[in-house]
């Protein structure tokens, strides 16, 4: 009677000759992570900054709004104290739009520098472990072919 062959034996073989290293996938999983911590700085700091100035909008919103409230004595002081509150909301409104976009702007050439340091380092690494992986299946292959 044959005996059957064991595939088992064959696949544990083969699979020894082409020995994987995790270390670059670790290395990607750190690069991802400190990309991560990165972009996450940005997106804070870009959050700090647009909440300070909601805040001091708000406030600079409400004294103008202290001042339009007062009591008048004539009809008339109603009407200019009304019309100084509307300016003062559009002077206020475009100053805050511009500082609104200034952070905009700088989250944006963050992220651009971040992604572009990024990629660098990626393909770096893409590179060096297709140059590892071609060396080591170069020198398993070599050994392959001597132990026959």
């Amino acid at each position: 009677m044959a005996k059957t062959q064991d595939y088992t034996a064959i696949m544990k073989d083969f699979m020894g000759a082409f020995p994987v290293d995790t270390s670059s996938m670790e290395d990607a999983f750190k690069t991802q992570a400190t990309l991560n911590e990165k972009l996450s700085a940005v997106a804070l700091e870009a959050a700090g900054k647009s909440t300070d100035l909601s805040t001091k909008w708000t406030k600079e919103t409400l004294t103008k709004m202290s001042e339009m409230s007062k009591a008048k004595t004539d009809p008339a002081d109603y009407a200019k104290a009304m019309t100084d509150f509307a300016s003062a909301c559009a002077e206020m409104s475009a100053e805050n739009m511009a500082a609104f976009a200034e952070i905009a702007k700088k989250v944006q050439t963050d992220t651009v520098e971040l992604m572009m340091a990024a990629g660098k380092d990626m393909t770096e690494e893409a590179s060096a472990a297709v140059q590892k992986a071609t060396k080591d299946a170069t020198t398993a292959a070599k050994k392959a072919s001597t132990a026959k």
